[in-house]
């Protein structure tokens, strides 16, 4: 039996990236498939004396995007693993990369950049909600997105539920690929402390001082117990992928040493999380 990813997204936010990845990861990456010759694509692993296992099948914007979720279900059907990676970016980030190329949007026909952006965002709404993974490359450059398909699809071996624990800043926009959202701001904020200002929620005074606060200590156990009750249930609900993100106002203090503790505790309850920082340096 094969494993299957389809890769698929809003132009412009990464794919041809994200497919080059995985054929340096040895998958056999079939690009700009029509969904309709999915099922014939499924044939390849069932072949005798086929040694196709792990096939990456890139769905671009065209005509038979309203193909790609029976697609999926027949894929489903005839007892495939198949993960949907969607990629997605906002549409200010989406004009910049069209400026710069100065490639024409796939549906530009007759009108603005933007939208054409919108229409393809509202077309690919239902394959991003049967998505397993949704990444926002926004703020990712090719050698960011590259990394993050490899943790997802790097590794073979089946280790159940890949969870990303990761922190932002509310005043640089919420994550858009995040399925759970924690809110970190009413903690004592140490960026009014004037020595740790300049620090980051990595440093030990920072950690110091927020473990010192007395909301803190109850605020990383009832996250704990939340998430014994909340991680089970994804993974038997047959998820493949979770994103955490805790936020505070700038992403540099709070929401990074909270990130931190969450995902040692996550260690220790046998989960292997992925840490991200993504406006620590901002």
């Amino acid at each position: 039996m094969a494993e299957f990813v389809v890769i698929t997204g809003l132009s412009g936010a990464g794919r041809s990236a994200a497919a080059d990845t995985l054929e340096d990861l040895g998958w056999y990456v079939i690009d700009n498939l029509p969904p309709t010759l999915m099922d014939n694509v499924a044939e390849l692993g069932d072949a005798p004396g086929s040694q196709v296992r792990r096939v990456a099948l890139v769905v671009g914007p065209g005509p038979y995007q309203e193909d790609v979720l029976p697609a999926l279900v027949g894929l489903a059907t005839r007892g495939e693993r198949v993960r949907v990676l969607f990629l997605e970016a906002s549409t200010e980030a989406l004009v910049r990369r069209y400026e710069a190329s100065r490639r024409r949007h796939p549906l530009s026909d007759g009108s603005s950049l933007t939208e054409a952006i919108e229409v393809e965002r509202a077309v690919l709404d239902p394959v991003k909600a049967r998505a397993d993974v949704v990444v926002d490359t926004s703020e990712l450059n090719v050698h960011q997105l590259r990394d993050r398909v490899r943790g997802l699809f790097g590794d073979e071996s089946d280790q159940g539920m890949q969870v990303t624990v990761s922190s932002f800043g509310f005043k640089h926009g919420l994550p858009l690929d995040a399925d759970v959202v924690i809110d970190c701001r009413f903690l004592p904020n140490p960026h009014w402390v004037e020595d740790l200002r300049p620090l980051s929620g990595l440093d030990e005074p920072v950690v110091a001082y927020l473990d010192d606060q007395d909301l803190t200590g109850p605020f990383l156990d009832r996250c704990s117990e939340l998430l014994a009750l909340q991680l089970p249930a994804f993974e038997a609900e047959g998820k493949s992928y979770l994103s955490l993100a805790f936020g505070c106002t700038g992403g540099r203090h709070r929401s990074v040493a909270v990130a931190e503790a969450m995902a040692g505790r996550l260690a220790e309850a046998g989960y292997e999380p992925r840490v991200v920082h993504r406006d620590i340096d901002r």
